[in-house]
């Protein structure tokens, strides 16, 4: 007898929200940057950027395109008649202060907000200003991004013991018999480990050793501290510059300590509101030079993409070039779902081949003609930046 095929690993189930409309909040303490940072991301004047805390009340929603030097390329060889690249959805949201997990401030507003968002852009000012003044009366980025973890964590520890509340008086009565009584006890059993990983750990969710069982459970409470950061640490446009700042190495250090891995971004929100007033591409790389600087901002943007656990894959012809956003291990049918519904509900098979194979080669033709183009069914997990032509029944 032929030795069994040892059985392949279970796939990882994703933190957050299934999908592929999928939104990154811009948090901080109010007067960090954030509003104006928005707007130069956004090219826009909706954020309230004002010298006083809760300057943006109501949060403010861009699309903001990602930057991708393969779409940049397909369309060079396409010349489409319409480019589409893939956006970020982008929210400024009102400035966090010290209790805003009891109501502080606008601290239940603002919390309400961060759990409606699926990824956080933490601005964490590092610039002195007299002129701008500090919600905490000085400039001390390592005490706000305390402030800030300490919050959402309260009020994922408030929202945990909630649950766990109503779980364990639903479950007195709960035999081991029947598979839903099981499983309600396993749901139990996770909600009182992230109960755990809150309070005794005292790390956020995200940090933690989660089960494919155990995620679903966690993605089902839309905790905020599941979501996961990148921060962006806002400098004086000198020391950008000079890529010296006395407080950049000390958040550097704190992330290890507190939440090793997460991205690190300096950047400054000054010389971006600067760039973002000059409308002429030219001007704007001549300005840049002048600075000895390029913009942050599409580093950020493809940071904040990628954090989602975000991909793409293009469709390509004279008509258009898109690129389509999903989530990474969507299967073919739902990537083609995304197109339409019927592509997935009819979905008969995809021809596909890799951006890598079509820039080799130089055409559609020459990859085919390699054997690059392959017919993938149900099962294909996608790729990012697959192109792909999709077949669906009538």
């Amino acid at each position: 007898m032929p030795p069994k095929k040892a059985a392949a690993p279970e796939k990882k189930t994703l933190l957050g929200r299934p999908g592929n409309n999928l939104k990154i909040g811009i948090v901080g303490l109010p007067n960090v940057g954030k509003s104006t940072f928005f707007n130069a991301l956004s090219n826009t004047d909706l954020g309230k950027a004002a010298n006083f805390p809760y300057a943006t009340i109501n949060p403010e929603e861009a699309r903001i395109p990602v930057p991708d030097a393969r779409f940049d390329w397909l369309c060079d060889v396409y010349k489409p008649a319409s480019k589409v690249p893939a956006f970020l959805t982008t929210i400024d949201i009102a400035g966090l202060t010290a209790g805003a997990s009891t109501g502080a401030g606008l601290g239940n507003s603002f919390l309400s907000h961060v759990r409606a968002v699926d990824g956080i852009f933490q601005v964490v000012r590092a610039f002195d200003d007299a002129e701008v003044t500090h919600v905490e009366g000085d400039v001390d980025p390592l005490r706000d991004m305390e402030i800030i973890q300490t919050e959402l964590r309260l009020k994922d520890i408030e929202w945990v013991e909630k649950h766990l509340d109503g779980l364990k008086k639903t479950g007195r009565s709960l035999g081991s018999s029947s598979l839903a009584d099981k499983a309600r006890k396993e749901e139990i059993a996770t909600v009182e480990k992230i109960y755990n990983v809150l309070t005794v750990e005292q790390k956020d969710v995200r940090k933690a050793d989660w089960g494919n069982k155990e995620i679903d459970v966690v993605n089902s409470l839309q905790l905020l501290t599941a979501k996961p950061v990148t921060y962006l640490v806002n400098l004086s446009e000198k020391d950008y510059a000079r890529k010296k700042n006395k407080w950049l190495a000390k958040i550097k250090g704190w992330i290890d300590e507190h939440n090793t891995g997460d991205p690190l971004i300096p950047f400054s929100v000054s010389l971006e509101e600067r760039l973002a007033l000059i409308d002429d591409p030219k001007e704007k790389e001549e300005a840049q030079k002048e600075a000895g600087v390029q913009s942050a901002l599409p580093k950020i943007t493809t940071a904040g993409y990628a954090s989602l656990d975000l991909i793409r894959y293009f469709t390509c012809g004279p008509d258009e070039v898109r690129a389509w956003t999903i989530r990474k291990g969507t299967k073919a049918p739902q990537a083609a779902g995304v197109i339409h519904s019927d592509f997935e509900n009819k979905f008969v098979c995809g021809e596909i081949m890799s951006y890598d194979d079509l820039k080799e080669h130089g055409s559609e033709n020459a990859v085919k003609a390699a054997g690059k183009l392959r017919q993938q069914g149900k099962p294909y997990e996608m790729n990012d930046g697959d192109i792909a032509y999709w077949k669906a029944g009538g």
